[in-house]
Order: C-alpha cells, then structure tokens, then sequence
C-alpha cells in the first residue's frame, strides 16, 4: 500500500487530494511541526531531506510533489482523463509543463514574500519589489491561460491543476487574488471538490 508521509500546514495536502481523485488506498503518516515551523527530525528517517511531500511504495522511497503526481499516474491511472494525453505531443508536452510550473517557477517569489511579511521589516527589504514584481509577472499568466475554461487545460480537472490550486491558494493567503476574481473563482471550486475536502478531513490540513 502506498504511504503518504505528510507535515502538518504544508503542500503534501495536495498529495493527499490527488491520490483522492484517483480513488487510491493510502496509509496516512502525519508530522507536526516544529516551534520554528520546520519539520521534526523523524521525516528525515524517510527520506535524507526531511522535507514532505514523500511516498513510500513497493519498496520506493520518492519525493517531490512533480515527480510523485507522475509516478502515481503513470503506475495506477494511465489512460485517465487526469493523465497526460499520449497520442498527441504537443497536449502531453503542454501538461508536463503545467506538472512542474508551480515548483519550478510560481512558488519562489510567493515564498519570498512569505517570509518577508513575517517580519517587521519585511515591506522595507529590498527583495520585496522583486518578488511583488514576479507574482504580477505570474498570476496574469495562470489567469490567461484558465481563460473562460473551467479547468487549466480544458473542461477536465487533471494533475496540473492540483499543483495551480496550491499556488493560488498561497497568493491569496499573501492577498494576491484582489485584482483576479476568475483565479479565486477557480481555486474555490477546486478546493471545493470532494476529494480535496476528503484529504483535509484525513490529514488536518
């Protein structure tokens, strides 16, 4: 059975949701965080990072959200309407790049501003109108291409709008979606979907 190592208040939520959606057993192994916020040093038996998310199954240990949202497709729902298209190569290249934007590109500049507004300081550190300036960069760009569609990539939830759903619940969190009310509309309704409600419920958020 696969095992989902989950840190409290953290992105391996969204791990849940998607194992969630694809309707598969899991077992649920939960770490609280520290008194500085960081994971207990017990994940680090798991995995040598001791970050979160991280699987374990058939015997493999692996991490990052990208890299685990393709394993569990290409091992357990291939085919489905969540998984990349595969006779079509401009659709299936379209949906890697959607997997890996939120990590790869989308979330340095929120977590900057994140730990920049934590501190007293932080609206004076001169990081700030770079990161304000790439979260404006990014957020018009995940707007136009949802567009008028009710999901990322057409009129079907799939990976990579698990990954946007995250991002965007972090802008708002930072107070970002003020000026994007059809990217709050979107995040609202994902996170609306049973299967995310679900994986709140199992994991405590």
């Amino acid at each position: 059975m696969i095992t989902l190592h989950h840190l409290r208040i953290g992105r391996s939520v969204f791990t849940a949701w998607l194992l969630e959606e694809l309707g598969l057993d899991y077992a649920l192994k939960i770490y609280v965080r520290d008194e500085n916020r960081r994971a207990p040093p017990e994940l680090k038996n798991i995995h040598p990072l001791g970050k979160s998310p991280v699987i374990e199954d058939d015997g493999m240990v692996i991490s990052e959200s990208g890299a685990i949202a393709s394993y569990l497709i290409e091992r357990y729902a291939p085919g489905s309407p969540m998984a990349p298209p595969t006779d079509d190569i401009r659709a299936r290249t379209e949906w890697m790049q959607w997997l890996h934007y939120p990590e790869g590109s989308a979330f340095a500049p929120l977590l900057l501003k994140l730990l920049m507004a934590g501190q007293p300081d932080g609206a004076s550190n001169p990081l700030m109108p770079f990161a304000k300036g790439e979260v404006d960069l990014h957020l018009p760009y995940i707007r136009d291409q949802i567009g008028d569609k009710p999901f990322l990539l057409g009129d079907q939830l799939q990976v990579p709008d698990i990954g946007i759903t995250y991002i965007l619940q972090l802008a708002d969190r930072l107070g970002e979606l003020g000026p994007y009310p059809t990217l709050t509309a979107y995040m609202e309704r994902n996170l609306a979907r049973p299967a995310f409600m679900a994986a709140m419920e199992k994991t405590g958020g």
